[in-house]
């Protein structure tokens, strides 16, 4: 794998990037760009793929909350492709397979080269599939009226839009990165999730019956009109307090934390602490786990709509039976409540499928969050190494790389490990009870938790505007 990456390192160096700053960026300008490509990424939701049919199939119907696309827009795929990315590169390097150190300035070229020709790979790989299996069909209409006739041609035509949509999100996600405040991956999800959740609360429009769908309008209605409440309003109460609740636990999880004690060497008197949040890998590995999933049932939804049924029928994007179905997360209760409608399979057939997603989440979330934990520089060993640079060390211990990692294992990779699992059952139990808005219960979860980081490092973004010399002091500079 080594000398293979070698002989690919000129393709790699040359890969195309948003030009890193020169120096510091101002905190204003540092907002201004995020709400420009937010402004960007909103206005491009709203564009829709010049020649698809109304008839299309969103084969990501139940992952549009965690993909922060649109439908039928030039955001179709979303963030689908950099995550897929991201989980083929951490499986890698999470195996010891891909040994690429990203501490030299060398290994970090390779390992964002790298990751940028995956992101290109996995965007033709995850478009293709849309239009070759029937899912994204192009307009009669608009084949023959401008092209002839020629269906293909209109084919091409919005397989090249997409694959431009998903270069956008690419290049968007890296203005964020490099001159915008958290990432691009991390706003477009709370963009998308907000989107969701504000048309959950308050959309007058009625879909199925006379009532609006929104949660406060139809609870409005439905009063005003005397209707019963129990035969029009179903378990939107039981997911108005399921997503009241994730709200209060991740803000609550998101502050617990073990602080590490750390003095200046340098500077008497200075001294600081290393949280270790009981969510230290964040709740970005959900997203990674979600979209395995989601890429799985791409995959049964592929083969059934080609006539090969032997993992399983879809209808309306629904696996029916067989593994796809097995396979497939619980994404509400209308999914797993038997005693509420009739859903085709027995009960026993039911709880297999909640066992096996129960199982998925809590322990791929605990492996996806070693893996990212490794792979974004937060295990102990670079852990300790950014404490050692920064000139800082933890009092009564020698001032030494080795006795900090040790110190350092008695916490992170045994939190890392609860943590995950921890977020992957609350995942699993938002879907199970769901939530308004129809955002999904790990969509949910990653917005919470995201706002409230983002939060959290706007503060540390104005404290250092106000103090520069904290910039140097904290290895922003």
């Amino acid at each position: 794998m080594g000398s293979l990456l070698d002989r690919m390192e000129p393709l790699l160096a040359a890969m195309p990037a948003v030009r890193s700053p020169e120096g510091h960026v101002h905190f204003k300008n540092k907002l201004l760009w995020t709400l420009a490509i937010l402004l960007l990424y909103f206005i491009l939701t709203n564009i829709p793929v010049f020649g698809l049919s109304p008839d299309s199939q969103d084969i990501f119907m139940f992952y549009r909350a965690l993909l922060a696309g649109a439908n039928g827009s030039l955001m179709h795929l979303g963030i689908g492709p950099i995550v897929t990315a991201s989980i083929v590169l951490q499986l890698l390097k999470g195996a010891d397979i891909l040994q690429i150190d990203t501490s030299e300035a060398r290994g970090q070229v390779m390992y964002m080269g790298l990751q940028k020709l995956l992101i290109f790979v996995m965007i033709v790989l995850e478009a293709a599939p849309n239009l070759v299996g029937g899912f994204l069909r192009p307009d009669p209409v608009v084949a023959a009226t401008l092209f002839g006739g020629n269906m293909m041609t209109v084919s091409v035509l919005i397989f090249l839009q997409i694959c431009l949509g998903g270069l956008l999100v690419v290049f968007m996600d890296e203005v964020v990165t490099k001159w915008g405040v958290g990432s691009g991956v991390g706003l477009f999800i709370v963009a998308g999730v907000s989107q969701g959740l504000v048309n959950g609360f308050l959309n007058w429009q009625p879909l199925a019956d006379p009532f609006p769908v929104g949660f406060f309008p139809r609870l409005i209605a439905i009063g005003l009109q005397g209707a019963s409440y129990l035969e029009y309003f179903g378990t939107d109460m039981l997911a108005f307090v399921t997503t009241i609740a994730i709200f209060g636990v991740i803000v609550y999880v998101e502050s617990t934390r073990v602080e590490i004690p750390l003095a200046h060497t340098a500077v008497r008197g200075a001294r600081a602490r290393f949280p270790v949040k009981l969510i230290y890998a964040s709740v970005l590995p959900m997203i990674l786990v979600r979209v395995l999933q989601a890429n799985i049932q791409m995959l049964g939804m592929f083969l059934s709509n080609m006539g090969i049924t032997i993992l399983g029928t879809f209808e309306n994007g629904v696996p029916r039976d067989g593994l796809m179905y097995f396979l497939a997360p619980i994404n509400s209760p209308q999914d797993w409540m038997w005693w509420l409608s009739d859903l085709g399979h027995a009960p026993w057939e039911i709880m297999i499928r909640m066992g096996i997603d129960i199982t998925i989440m809590v322990v791929g979330g605990a492996i996806f969050a070693i893996f990212w934990v490794k792979t974004a520089g937060l295990d102990s060993k670079d852990v300790a190494r950014q404490i050692q640079m920064s000139g800082m060390q933890i009092p009564g211990y020698r001032r030494n790389i080795q006795v900090l990692e040790k110190y350092l294992d008695r916490y992170i990779p045994r939190i890392t490990v609860i943590g995950g699992a921890f977020v992957g059952l609350l995942s699993v139990v938002a879907n199970l009870f769901g939530v308004i808005g129809a955002v999904g219960g790990t969509g949910l979860l990653l917005a919470v938790s995201i706002t409230y980081r983002l939060y959290e490092e706007l503060a540390s973004q104005q404290i250092m505007e106000m103090y520069p010399f904290m910039r140097t002091f904290f290895g922003k500079e």
